[in-house]
């Protein structure tokens, strides 16, 4: 194990770890809000105090069954060898669920057949403020710590909590009302009932928001565009690759799955399996939390070469110096009939450095994707050559003296009528 993978295990584990402790965290909140809420709402027999104990109760079952679930979600086991990354996107849905429930009970306790009116006192007032206040900080923690783990499991937390935060807000504005005895009705509905029904709406929505990401993944959605596209500019910033033919993605938990299929400049296996373990290494290092990146490689089907000539002048005089050449000629050159389409001839932008001008020439053609250099001397031992192997560039060396001539010999080189595999 490398230093660099080290380095990423010892950051993955942390993270793991900060997000067990954020959910036991939130399970002994909500442990101790079900006590204090359930003990204030016996005491003051208020409806909306009733709907927030029996939301933070079912909060405190679904915060341990979180936190037991992300224990067992980085393992692997010989059964799933992919890991059980998906267990936090399927605990977000159990998660909701619980939520419903919740709904469910706060609406059949609110509009039941009215009591008599609550009994608010100035300590049931500040313990509930001091419950929406807690609710209101943990549920910003969680989001942060979610948002930089990219934990579907907190972040689902976090914004459960701050629906929570607002119900609490409901709740604290209705005992407010309650201690100063405020009996407004709106069609015979209590301002408690209305409390509790306010309640019930937040819950309904972040449940929804859970159920419906949680489900996304459970059924593989696509990840979205954004990061997709980040990959595939990744992808393409690669000399070696001609086309990115397709690239998908899914989530299981914070971790990212990718496949690609790419087009390279090379048919030799070894050469494409090296190809495809540089652009997954460059994809693990620049986008965050990629589990697994498979990358198929195919040969392009070639109906021409973009072949490049080192000149002495403008004329056409073949160079045999490769990287003091002042020119170069660029030509498409078209296999099916073995004729030159299209000719350039450019400056070379690197003859005038004092060291290294034959690599930064070499990698300047790689980037203009450049298939063939045809050379008046070999240059395989030496930096050029070994940055055009590396790229899948081939060389041909020519007793040619113009350019005309070295043409001539590429032509031999190939047989007609016949468009060719890159190997």
């Amino acid at each position: 194990m490398n230093t660099r993978e080290g380095a990423e295990i010892e950051t993955l584990d942390r993270e793991t770890r900060q997000i067990q402790r954020v959910a036991l965290f939130g399970f002994l909140l909500n442990l101790g809000l079900t006590v204090m809420k359930g003990a204030l709402a016996l005491v003051s027999g208020s409806l909306a105090i009733t709907a927030s104990t029996i939301d933070s109760a079912t909060d405190s079952i679904a915060s341990l069954i979180l936190y037991v679930g992300l224990k067992l979600s980085t393992r692997k086991t010989p059964t799933f060898p992919l890991g059980l990354y998906k267990i936090e996107n399927l605990l977000s849905v159990a998660v909701a669920f619980f939520i419903f429930f919740a709904g469910y009970e706060i609406a059949r306790h609110a509009f039941s057949t009215a009591s008599a009116p609550p009994d608010i006192s100035r300590t049931v007032i500040v313990l509930i403020a001091v419950a929406t206040a807690a609710v209101f900080a943990f549920g910003y923690y969680a989001m942060a710590a979610g948002r930089r783990t990219e934990s579907p499991t907190l972040i689902a937390e976090g914004r459960h909590r701050q629906a929570d935060a607002l119900s609490s807000v409901v709740v604290l504005v209705s005992v407010v009302l309650g201690f100063f005895q405020v009996k407004a009705e709106v069609f015979g509905i209590t301002v408690d009932q209305i409390a509790a029904a306010l309640v019930l709406l937040f819950i309904a929505h972040t449940g929804w928001e859970l159920l419906s990401d949680g489900m996304r993944v459970l059924l593989d959605a696509s990840l979205d565009h954004e990061t997709l596209a980040a990959v595939e500019r990744i992808i393409e910033e690669d000399p070696r690759v001609e086309e990115v033919q397709s690239l998908v993605g899914r989530n299981a938990g914070r971790f990212r799955f990718l496949q690609a299929t790419v087009t390279v400049r090379t048919g030799d296996l070894e050469k494409a399996h090296s190809i495809s373990e540089a652009i997954a290494l460059n994809i693990q290092e620049r986008v965050p939390h990629v589990e697994r990146v498979a990358i198929h490689c195919e040969p392009q089907a070639r109906e021409f070469y973009q072949i490049a000539v080192p000149l002495a002048d403008s004329d056409g005089r073949l160079s045999s110096h490769f990287g003091e050449s002042p020119y170069f000629a660029l030509a498409r050159f078209r296999l099916r009939n073995r004729q030159v389409e299209e000719q350039e001839i450019v400056e070379n932008p690197f003859r005038k450095l004092e060291k290294g001008k034959g690599i930064r020439v070499a990698e300047w053609l790689v980037e203009n994707h450049v298939d063939y250099v045809v050379l008046g001397e070999e240059i395989k031992h030496k930096g050029p050559g070994y940055v055009f192997s590396n790229a899948g560039v081939r060389t041909h060396v020519v007793s040619a003296e113009d350019l005309e001539g070295a043409m001539a010999s590429m032509r031999s080189s190939f047989p007609a009528d016949s468009a060719q595999k890159l190997s």
